[in-house]
């Protein structure tokens, strides 16, 4: 029988270890691409300057890329080339999804806010120039892969309540074994995605409106009145 590695031996992002985090205050953990920003909208206009069209079929990125008039999307490879080449240059051209920034400023008044994302780390710089320009100006993490460990992490640095807010199922189920204490809430910002996102309302509750989300955060880590 194999042992599961415990939170000490995971390797964790770097930006986690220097996290200066009120002991005693709630901690929001939240993601960005679809969440604060609008990647989908953004990703769409850079393959339109390179010829290239998006065609929102599922709930995914490469699959959705093609040639105008083909039937099949564009190769795969191809489409993580350019969707490297997006955040090196173009990151910081995304809108910020409606009612995020005055949701975290209520939430920021009680809890500490942390975003945690997945993007390549190239866009470390510009997508912090992004978050900044946006009012998001909030510690940042870059992961890799799941985030209930890298979750785990930051709910065993405050004794507050906690919670997290993903659009992808597998980041909120995978935070959900590691940190099952943490609230999870489910938000796809951009209106055309919704159809398409899988989702588990009775294990993540999914409100795709910041305003409605703030306040089911509020209550979930015990600051809603305050």
């Amino acid at each position: 029988m194999v042992s599961e590695p415990t939170l000490s031996q995971i390797v964790l992002p770097p930006e986690i270890g220097a996290l200066r985090l009120d002991p005693a205050a709630p901690l929001v953990v939240v993601d960005v691409d679809e969440v604060l920003a609008m990647f989908m909208h953004g990703f769409e206009r850079f393959l339109g300057g390179h010829g290239l069209e998006m065609r929102l079929e599922r709930f995914a990125i490469f699959q959705n890329i093609f040639r105008p008039g083909e039937a099949e999307h564009l190769d795969i490879a191809a489409g993580r080339q350019l969707f490297e080449a997006f955040f090196e240059t173009d990151v910081e051209h995304i809108d910020p999804a409606p009612g995020a920034r005055e949701a975290l400023d209520l939430l920021a008044a009680r809890a500490s806010i942390v975003i945690l994302t997945n993007a390549p780390p190239q866009s470390r710089q510009p997508r912090a120039r992004w978050l900044v320009k946006h009012g998001f100006d909030y510690p940042f993490v870059i992961n890799a892969g799941p985030k209930g460990h890298a979750v785990a992490a930051m709910t065993a640095l405050t004794t507050g309540k906690a919670a997290f807010v993903d659009d992808l199922l597998p980041n909120l189920d995978s935070v959900a074994q590691e940190a099952p204490a943490v609230a999870t809430f489910q938000l796809v910002a951009d209106q055309r995605l919704r159809p398409l996102a899988y989702a588990a309302p009775d294990r993540h509750p999914r409100i795709d409106d910041w305003d409605e989300l703030g306040k089911a955060i509020a209550a979930a880590i015990g600051v809603a009145g305050s």
